[in-house]
């Protein structure tokens, strides 16, 4: 087995519209793989369309695999705060819905306190005006979403003949 694959870890976040959020983590240093898709709620293999009715509860979500030598978990949570609004609920600039809620969806019981702790801190040291609203749940089954949304940002604005 390779020694660097061996060492990976999953995460998976919710911070709006999953194409932005795709491409930010995308060009972390140390994130290896992302894939874009939906988590959260309770309609099984949902597609784009089923989830921006708002009616199967998930979230449009990033699920990415990270080397921890590379970048560590609390590393990419700095990023996820700073990449977006965790003090709208179901909400990120224009789009509204419990698809584009602010989530952590923890891996392990060691990312459920990462993930707690620095919820904490940016709540107690003042980093944001309101209160965040960021939930932090177990990570559920994980759907694919559709081809055309993985890498969406960077197909859109590669040099023609190199997407992705």
């Amino acid at each position: 087995m390779n020694d660097s694959a061996s060492t990976l870890q999953t995460a998976t976040i919710a911070a709006g519209c999953f194409w932005g959020v795709e491409e930010t983590f995308r060009n972390v240093p140390g994130v290896k793989w992302t894939q874009v898709g939906f988590t959260g709620g309770t309609t099984d293999n949902p597609s784009y369309k089923d989830v921006c009715s708002g009616r199967t509860g998930h979230a449009e979500a990033v699920q990415f695999t990270f080397d921890p030598r590379e970048v560590s978990y609390e590393q990419l949570l700095d990023v996820f705060w700073n990449s977006h609004n965790p003090t709208t609920r179901n909400r990120q600039g224009w789009d509204v819905g419990s698809q584009y809620r602010s989530a952590i969806f923890f891996h392990t019981t060691e990312q459920e306190a990462i993930a707690t702790r620095s919820k904490g801190a940016r709540e107690g040291k003042g980093f944001f005006a309101r209160k965040i609203v960021t939930e932090i749940v177990p990570v559920g089954p994980f759907y694919r979403a559709e081809e055309y949304h993985q890498q969406y940002i960077a197909k859109r604005h590669a040099p023609a003949g190199r997407a992705g």
